[in-house]
């Protein structure tokens, strides 16, 4: 789809906030595969000059959201199956991680608010609301990533976790994600419990059941 007519306010928008808009904007399909991005046309959709825009784009390239051929244009990826299966690797064991250093930080307001945003999600399921089902996932397992407090790790997960997010809106809005729901409720049990080996690797099951989705996504490109 073409560039939003729509354009955001004028003001000054931080380096990292640049990225994030444009990094969401790929990953809800506001800007669709093989759409070419035009850094002068994305600065004045957000309201800012060109070079945090520049900035961002080779971000997102590193992510592998966006393809930069040196010469020429600089367009949204296409869903890469090999690459987000690499992706999908790194963001479960970064979650396995952070919940082993979580556990032991974990107070009564944390698991309320896993248990808070784990019934957002199971709402947004039952409703058919991926993005909402998305945000609601993103909050659960922020939790036990801030009570990490392990830098590097939240530094991998910004940079792996969007690529995974643009196939899990396709999980969200089908029945296989409705088990993330029952699995997020392992994952408070046993971090209520205290059980660091148990919660770890529920955490990071919960990132495989991607799996399936991305050997269909193999299939269907192979």
């Amino acid at each position: 789809m073409p560039i939003p007519r729509e354009a955001f306010p004028p003001r000054p928008l931080l380096r990292d906030d640049v990225h994030r808009r444009l990094r969401d904007a790929i990953v809800d399909g506001t800007l669709t595969p093989g759409e070419r991005l035009r850094d002068q046309d994305l600065a004045a959709w957000l309201g800012v000059s060109r070079t945090p825009v520049r900035e961002a784009l080779l971000r997102l390239a590193q992510a592998g959201l966006v393809h930069a051929a040196p010469g020429r244009s600089t367009t949204v990826s296409s869903l890469d199956a090999r690459a987000i299966r690499d992706a999908q690797a790194v963001v479960a064991s970064m979650h396995r991680l952070a919940v082993e250093q979580a556990v032991p930080q974990l107070g009564p307001a944390d698991l309320d608010a896993m248990r808070a945003a784990n019934e957002r999600f199971a709402d947004a399921m039952r409703r058919g609301d991926s993005e909402g089902a998305v945000a609601a996932d993103d909050a659960f397992h922020a939790v036990a990533v801030r009570a990490a407090a392990n830098a590097a790790i939240e530094s991998v997960l910004d940079q792996f976790t969007p690529v995974l997010r643009r196939l899990e809106r396709l999980r969200f809005a089908s029945l296989s994600g409705r088990a993330s729901v029952s699995l997020h409720e392992r994952i408070i049990t046993l971090c209520a419990a205290g059980d660091t080996a148990a919660a770890a690797a529920a955490a990071h099951e919960t990132w495989e059941t991607l799996r399936p989705l991305i050997e269909t996504l193999e299939s269907e490109t192979s």
